[in-house]
């Protein structure tokens, strides 16, 4: 009989609860998205005009995907260093850019102010690598929904601010630059000693799969449950206790997954050794099989003496298999040997000359000698860079429009991002498993609805914000999902990570060009344009450039939509010369 003090120790360490406060810190780690509701007030207060906000959202953009050295950092500290330094980072960045916003510092450069909004969101990397590597650790043969539901999280985490900072009721805009410097912080500091890697495969049960089914319906109940209060929130003029309500409800939703290691731990029956063993993969089953020929009482320094023993034998077992013969002449086998010695080192020399396959290990610069590769890359720099360009633009389309909600819209954004990266992931899995075509034909079909999207807010129809808001955002979120599916799949897993951290790097190079100079430079023709014909007109006032009506951002979309369509042709390219690949690498499971 297991006593009550033992379950409580075995929850704090179990492997659930690791990656349920994983979640939770996700939860709050995505402020990225948040940056339409501070761009307004930062322009303001600065005197900024939109090329020089569109070269903070780059700053942002780039703080956001540079994740090398939080992956370095990881490989040589424990986890809650890493957490400390995305703390130190984040709360540094945003909290001075907090003061110089609210002239509490004095005024500071450009350049001063992206360089600090860099290191502020940089924060949030250390966030998720702490994050996705100790889940990924602990949860070895789950790692696609591990993956999936902590990118969820972090795409639901914008529309998750926004419903507190509601409840909050903030005395003014800049006082949200302090939110997301000390929010994310407190929350990351909370779980910095619980969320590690929990390497104890003992832990594995048959009930995991429906932990994960049930997660996978609290993170389908959130993002119904967000929509609809944003559509009630946008209808009826809500009082404030009935907005303290919903986030409250909101709150209790984001904590129920704690449900599953409840149950796990205090609730299910402990299981005999014969069970587990076959829950276990095979080199943890082998051990378990070990100890039981030991007999019990065994210690665990006994068992890897075994287990030590065993791979010494093997290895013995294989130099007898290479090893001549004793028969026979000695020069002749000695011949034999220099001859396969030979072969082997001209075979090599082939490979690394030729490099490797698809569906091989590639390393990053032998992927980066592939067309593949970079013709996937330049996809996911228009596409997704049309993505982050409406994304981080949303604060100067809705005031253009003179609309007000833009926290209203941010959240739809945060929303549709989420479901774009589940929805985007299952369906290119449906098409590559069912069908066996390639991958990024998903990505392709995705592209051209946002081209479609983009021309929808071209005609000024009714509606153009918010078709705008949930096309780019789930399009930007499909790309994630799609584009590293694929990544892995034509390049393999062995140096997956520096792949993955260099086409991250695709986003924020697209949103250099399309934000940074398209978006603004339109921008700002069009309001001095404006500012002509009002009195009085001073040639490079930055304060009378502000563009109203459609046409402030209806020729950009007009660009974008284009440049979603040549990322979607692009995507069809990469597909045609796959398609191969594909044919051979899923058709044996669709037989």
């Amino acid at each position: 009989m297991v006593s009550v003090y033992e379950r409580v120790k075995g929850f704090a360490g179990h492997r659930w609860v690791v990656f349920v406060c994983a979640m939770w810190d996700m939860s709050f780690a995505g402020t990225s998205y948040m940056f339409g509701s501070i761009s307004p007030v930062i322009k303001s207060s600065m005197g900024y005009n939109q090329k020089q906000v569109a070269f903070l959202s780059v700053a942002k953009d780039l703080g956001d995907n540079v994740g090398l050295l939080a992956g370095k950092i990881s490989q040589a500290s424990p986890i809650w260093g890493l957490i400390l330094v995305g703390i130190f980072q984040n709360v540094v960045g945003y909290g001075l850019v907090g003061l110089i916003v609210t002239h509490r510092f004095p005024s500071s450069p450009l350049w001063l102010l992206c360089i600090l909004i860099f290191v502020g969101q940089n924060g949030s990397t250390y966030y998720n690598t702490a994050a996705l590597v100790s889940c990924v650790q602990s949860f070895p043969e789950s790692r696609g929904p591990v993956v999936g539901i902590l990118k969820g999280f972090v795409g639901l985490s914008g529309a998750i601010w926004t419903q507190i900072i509601a409840m909050i009721k903030l005395p003014d805009q800049a006082s949200l630059i302090f939110i997301i410097a000390v929010g994310p912080a407190m929350v990351s500091c909370t779980f910095m000693f619980i969320i590690r890697p929990v390497e104890s495969y003992r832990q594995s049960r048959a009930s995991d799969g429906s932990g994960f089914m049930f997660i996978y319906s609290i993170c389908l109940l959130l993002a119904a449950y967000l929509t609809g209060v944003l559509l009630l929130e946008n209808m009826i003029d809500l009082d404030q206790s009935t907005i303290t309500l919903l986030a409250v409800i909101l709150v209790i939703l984001i904590l129920l997954p704690i449900i599953v290691p409840i149950l796990l731990v205090f609730f299910s029956g402990p299981q005999n050794p014969d069970q587990e063993a076959l829950l276990e993969p095979p080199m943890v089953a082998e051990e378990t099989k070990s100890k039981h020929v030991l007999g019990l009482g065994e210690t665990s320094t006994s068992t890897n003496k075994v287990i030590a023993k065993h791979v010494e034998n093997e290895k013995a077992s294989s130099e007898l298999e290479v090893l001549p013969l004793s028969e026979g002449p000695r020069d002749i086998f000695q011949f034999q040997a220099r001859l396969w010695q030979g072969l082997t080192k001209a075979l090599k020399k082939i490979k690394r000359k030729n490099g490797p396959h698809r569906g091989e290990d590639f390393t990053l610069s032998e992927a980066m000698a592939k067309a593949d590769f970079w013709i996937m890359f330049f996809s996911v720099v228009m596409g997704a860079g049309s993505g982050l360009t409406i994304i981080n633009n949303m604060g100067q389309i809705c005031q253009s429009l003179g609309d007000d909600n833009v926290n209203v819209y941010v959240s739809v954004i945060s929303i549709s991002n989420f479901l774009g990266r589940v929805g985007g992931g299952y369906f290119s899995e449906v098409i590559v498993r069912n069908l066996g075509y390639p991958r990024l034909i998903a990505l392709a079909v995705i592209q051209v609805l946002m081209s479609l999207g983009l021309s929808y807010y071209v005609l000024g129809l009714v509606g153009q914000v918010y078709v705008v808001a949930i096309v780019m955002g789930f399009g930007y979120g499909a790309h994630w999902s799609i584009v590293l599916a694929a990544a892995s799949e034509l390049f393999g897993l062995k140096n997956f990570g520096t792949l993955y951290n260099f086409l991250t790097m695709a986003s924020p190079a697209g949103s250099l060009f399309l934000s940074g100079f398209v978006a603004s430079t339109i921008y700002d023709y069009y309001a001095e344009e404006q500012a002509k014909h009002r009195v009085p007109y001073v040639n490079g006032n930055s304060d009378l450039l502000h563009c109203e009506g459609n046409i402030c951002f209806s020729v950009t979309f007009a660009i974008l939509a284009l440049v979603c369509i040549l990322a979607a042709s692009l995507s069809l390219i990469t597909v045609h010369r796959t398609k191969r690949f594909y044919a051979q690498l899923y058709g044996e499971s669709r037989t």
